[in-house]
């Protein structure tokens, strides 16, 4: 099914759900969900297909504190300006109870100014960049997600077992981009302070020049190349650099590289052998697992993405909440999220009340070129309560919020 398609699917799904629910509201606790479905379609249509299943099943259930969930969804047009009056609107006249999504991390970073000052809560699905809950991060504030120092951590620790001494780096030069890199040179120099960084590019998000980065990263001769591209970036800087030869005989390093968003629309000039992030769906063996592939493939005659699971954890999320809380309160749902417990197809994670982090973790292995397509082999789930600062090292980077 092509993502147009889905999409349509997707957003017919929601407006049965608020049309079902619309004539009754009182019985229903409304959520807000925020996205760039328009600026990135590839994750945010799968995130949305996420969301609609959980909230259906979570309704048939019974829903949260005997009530139905009703999800409004809103574009916010890649734009942080855009995002934050939607945010407002939600609240003031849809009467949300929370807000939660965004992809972006510089939109996922002005809905944690707002809902700081606001006091609203605010449930980060997939913003990855660190500030989020440290340096910017707030009572009001949670992230789903594994954050780019999680993941870039549990590349750096793998990336330390090679000889690769002499690295590269390529990062979109934005907030996630930065922390990205800062993330991986901090990790793989504490485990090998031999390695050094011999040249760093940082090309315009959505605006690489790929054959100008390839060429600069080949002059500078590394052993190892540490890619934070994305999306169309992604695809031109593989092309340019298969065709230059750039990856031959050197370990690259990818971070988000191996997500089917990413992967699969390469196709067969997806790379191989890269050391990745991702989400091998189709090798994935666990009974919690496979039973949210197969009602997936079933709502959406389609595969899940990291997209997918994301949106359906972030309503399992809310649900348990809501439950746990035992009430719509903002305080009371606060409380309640610090310290929550959440079983998930991808085991149970938690968030930690001292940062709001959750400790949903992220598959970590190697690409390969599989009947014209790329795929994830050698891989292996790692749980992100292990790739997390310590209390004290949170208080430090977490100076506003403690």
């Amino acid at each position: 099914m092509s993502l147009m398609k889905t999409f349509i699917g997707a957003a017919a799904g929601l407006a049965v759900s608020v049309a079902m629910t619309a004539t009754a509201s009182a019985d229903t606790i409304k959520i807000g969900d925020i996205n760039s479905y328009k600026r990135l379609p590839a994750h945010t249509i799968p995130y949305k297909n996420g969301v609609i299943l959980a909230v259906e099943e979570i309704n048939k259930a019974g829903g949260a504190l005997g009530k139905q969930l009703e999800v409004i969804s809103r574009d916010d047009q890649g734009k942080p300006g855009e995002a934050v009056k939607i945010a407002e609107e939600l609240f003031t006249r849809d009467g949300v109870v929370m807000i939660s999504g965004s992809l972006f991390s510089h939109i996922g970073l002005a809905l944690t100014s707002y809902a700081g000052q606001k006091k609203r809560l605010y449930l980060a699905a997939e913003p990855l960049a660190d500030a989020l809950v440290w340096a910017k991060g707030n009572k009001y504030t949670f992230r789903l997600r594994p954050s780019t120092y999680m993941q870039a951590a549990m590349l750096a620790e793998q990336a330390a077992k090679n000889p690769a001494k002499r690295w590269a780096t390529i990062a979109p030069n934005y907030a996630y981009g930065k922390d990205a890199v800062a993330a991986f040179k901090k990790v793989l120099k504490a485990k090998r302070p031999d390695v050094e960084f011999v040249t760093e590019q940082w090309p315009g998000l959505f605006k690489i020049d790929a054959g100008a980065e390839v060429q600069a990263i080949e002059a500078a001769k590394p052993d190892g190349i540490y890619n934070v591209t994305f999306g169309g970036d992604l695809a031109k800087f593989v092309r340019e650099g298969k065709l230059r030869k750039l990856f031959d005989d050197r370990l690259v390093v990818g971070l988000l590289t191996g997500e089917p968003e990413y992967l699969d629309p390469l196709k067969d000039e997806a790379p191989e052998n890269w050391l990745v992030t991702g989400y091998p769906w189709y090798a994935i063996e666990t009974a919690e697992h496979k039973t949210f592939v197969d009602a997936y493939q079933k709502r959406w005659n389609d595969y899940p993405r990291i997209g997918s699971i994301v949106g359906y954890n972030t309503m399992l999320t809310i649900a348990a909440t809501i439950k746990k809380a035992g009430s719509t309160e903002t305080e009371a749902m606060v409380a309640a999220m610090e310290g929550l417990d959440v079983a998930t197809p991808v085991g149970t994670i938690n968030f930690r009340a001292i940062d709001h982090q959750s400790t949903m973790g992220a598959y970590v292995g190697r690409t390969k070129l599989k009947d014209g397509k790329g795929i994830m082999v050698d891989w292996k789930y790692l749980d992100g309560a292990k790739y997390l600062p310590s209390d004290e090292e949170v208080k430090k980077l977490r100076p506003a919020a403690n």
